[in-house]
């Protein structure tokens, strides 16, 4: 018996345990709250890894690159990359949602929780982005999982070790040894993935039911779709001028996209996503620089989904918004959506305050909350999977060769 278990890879242990997550909320949903503790349990142990992973990688993949101008090189790319796609996915959401009309014979209503109030005080301003770009305390960003700060962080701690050369050499060495030793740390979390995936599934059904997604069905398939188009308008190209072998790009990727999908946390997958990008043959130099870039300013499900939202709650309260002011607001949202990581609650605030600005109610939001879990799975696989394919295709741009087993080269 223990043989037969044995042969099951994770991409199909996370498939048993997400089926079993959906059956066990459904049939059990007293067992299911009690399990629920357990996605928890893994999500701390994945974020536990993220700091000094990500610092680690970007520290090793920056001094990897030899030379200050072969990394700002690598970064103009994947900048240039990670503003087509989010710009598309914006225009995509606005597509479907003026088409559709998701928000049509909706009226809001429903009080305006406490959360969201507080999202709609934050204020989303250019200074203030500026200001959080660097922790005033590297330990602090570290304590809140603050990605973009850690991130920026690293850059220029790996920029000061490359300049400083071999009298930075002991550092490197520690970073190269730090990097080794969270990929095992990784291994060794990710054995939990299954629990996770499955305590994670059947709490957010246990919590919600089936019965919370008919009213919204509509706002829930429109997402879906778009999203769905926009992977084969965008990303399944990209792969393609890549010269990618898709297939297998997407079976040593399932896993990973299935962990997002399951536990709505980007975070959860990015360990196993670097480890996949390695192994088909991304250099760490640019896998290390990119993937974590791609987490703050490459959100392309995230930014589909908020185009979406803001103008279903539009058509929910009955307000016309000519295109004028349509196309406004995604230029506002094409801005906005880059300080995304650096706010907490951040697709809640940068929505709040797209609503406050616009003059729509805020009450909207209390139409979506109850099936925000469902829509969270989708936006989230997607951004991982767009940060996936972007770091693939900055790594082809630079002239790196895939191994031959991903690549039609």
């Amino acid at each position: 018996m223990f043989k037969i278990f044995s042969r099951i890879n994770l991409t199909a242990w996370i498939f048993i345990a997400l089926f079993a997550g959906v059956a066990l909320g459904h049939f059990a949903p007293d067992v299911a709250h009690f399990i629920k503790p357990f996605r928890t349990v893994f999500l701390n142990g994945v974020k536990c890894i993220i700091a000094p992973l990500i610092f680690a990688s970007i520290v090793v993949g920056i001094n990897s690159s030899g030379s200050l101008s072969g990394l700002g090189r690598t970064g103009f790319r994947a900048v240039i990359w990670f503003e087509f796609a989010t710009t598309v996915a914006l225009f995509v959401g606005l597509f479907f949602v003026n088409w559709l009309k998701p928000g049509a014979g909706l009226s809001i209503g429903g009080q305006v929780s406490e959360s969201v109030a507080q999202a709609a005080e934050v204020k989303m301003t250019f200074e203030g982005f500026v200001e959080h770009l660097l922790p005033h305390n590297f330990a602090d960003a570290v304590a809140r999982g603050d990605v973009l700060q850690i991130v920026l962080f690293s850059v220029i701690f790996g920029i000061a070790v490359l300049m400083a050369g071999e009298k930075a050499r002991p550092v490197l060495d520690f970073c190269t040894g730090l990097n080794y030793a969270m990929f095992k740390f990784t291994e060794i979390i990710m054995t939990l993935a299954p629990i996770g995936v499955g305590a994670a599934i059947a709490g957010a059904v246990a919590e919600h039911g089936f019965a919370v997604l008919l009213p919204m069905a509509k706002m829930i398939g429109t997402l879906y779709f778009a999203l769905t188009v926009f992977i084969f308008l965008v990303l399944i190209p990209g792969l393609w001028f890549a010269r990618v072998r898709i297939g297998r790009f997407l079976r040593e990727l399932r896993p990973s996209i299935l962990l997002a999908f399951a536990t709505t946390s980007s975070e959860s997958a990015y360990p196993s996503a670097l480890q996949t990008l390695e192994r088909m043959g991304v250099s760490n130099r640019v896998a290390s620089f990119v993937l974590p870039l791609g987490y703050s300013f490459n959100l392309d499900g995230s930014t589909l989904y908020l185009s979406i939202a803001s103008v279903f709650i539009a058509q929910a309260a009955g307000i016309e918004l000519s295109w004028t002011t349509q196309l406004t607001m995604m230029l506002t949202l094409m801005l906005t959506t880059k300080g995304v990581a650096a706010v907490p609650r951040a697709s809640l605030v940068v929505l709040s305050a797209t609503l406050v600005a616009f003059g729509l109610p805020l009450e909207g939001i209390a139409l979506i909350i109850g099936v925000d879990e469902f829509m969270d799975m989708a936006r989230t696989a997607t951004n991982l999977f767009g940060n996936c394919v972007a770091t693939t295709v900055v790594s082809r741009w630079e002239g790196e060769k895939l191994n031959p087993e991903f690549s039609r080269d």
